[in-house]
């Protein structure tokens, strides 16, 4: 049956000669992967394909079948127009590096609102506001809070967090439990928004530090997770 939903991109691969494959997170069906035919064959085609660059938000009608791996898109629109997100060399490499991580954290074909509504409304708050060093952090902290692995919040006397089970403590439990600045940082994240973000101080280190840090977090809670391979060129880029 033919069926409207918002949808984000979370990735597109070429297929056969012409046409395209797009995973999208969508607001109504989850996870879905569609097919995008002949699109490399024709100015029409190209002009669709536009549409589908990492992490963009578009209104899409699609003819989906439930014995069917790919659906077919028939009309694609944009949901919202980003005014910085694929143009500024900064916010473009945060999404082309979110994008792999999304895409290899979001397995799921359930539907899920909240989460739907966090990457939304975190993506346009990205794309508006000119103090973001720090937004990826958050932004995959709040994440683990979706996939169902958000730490459990400290008391002021515990130092240590244990990674494997989430959890801060007093002492060191096992190998995996870390200290130091990257506790202290945990500590401001939990307890801080967007908005406050800027208010946050950390060196380009100190940045790649906490993220070594959260996605060694993410492989022991996520089967199957791997350091994006987008990492390397992201702190070059980001951190220069």
């Amino acid at each position: 049956m033919l069926t409207t939903t918002n949808a984000i991109v979370l990735s597109k691969i070429k297929y056969r000669d012409n046409d395209l494959i797009v995973k999208c997170y969508t607001q109504k069906h989850g996870l879905v992967s569609y097919i995008l035919r002949q699109v490399s064959s024709s100015k029409k085609g190209s002009s669709k394909t536009a549409y589908f660059q990492l992490l963009s938000q578009l209104q899409l009608v699609a003819l989906h079948k439930n014995n069917r791996s790919l659906q077919e898109v028939k009309e694609v629109k944009t949901h919202y127009m980003y005014a910085s997100l694929h143009t500024h060399i900064l916010k473009s490499s945060i999404v082309f590096f979110l994008a792999e991580v999304l895409s290899s954290t979001l397995k799921e074909e359930e539907v899920n609102p909240n989460l739907y509504r966090y990457l939304e409304s975190s993506l346009q708050w990205l794309d508006t506001n000119t103090e973001y060093a720090n937004f990826h952090l958050l932004f995959l902290l709040r994440l683990t809070k979706h996939l169902g692995f958000y730490p459990e919040m400290a008391e002021n006397d515990e130092n240590w967090f244990n990674i494997t089970e989430g959890t801060f403590e007093n002492s060191k439990t096992n190998i995996y439990a870390i200290s130091g600045e990257n506790i202290s940082f945990l500590k401001q994240l939990l307890g801080t928004s967007f908005d406050e973000l800027h208010a946050i101080k950390m060196s380009s280190k100190q940045r790649q530090a906490f993220l070594k840090m959260m996605l060694v977090y993410f492989e022991f809670h996520l089967e199957g997770f791997r350091k994006p391979q987008s990492l390397e060129i992201f702190n070059q880029v980001f951190n220069s």
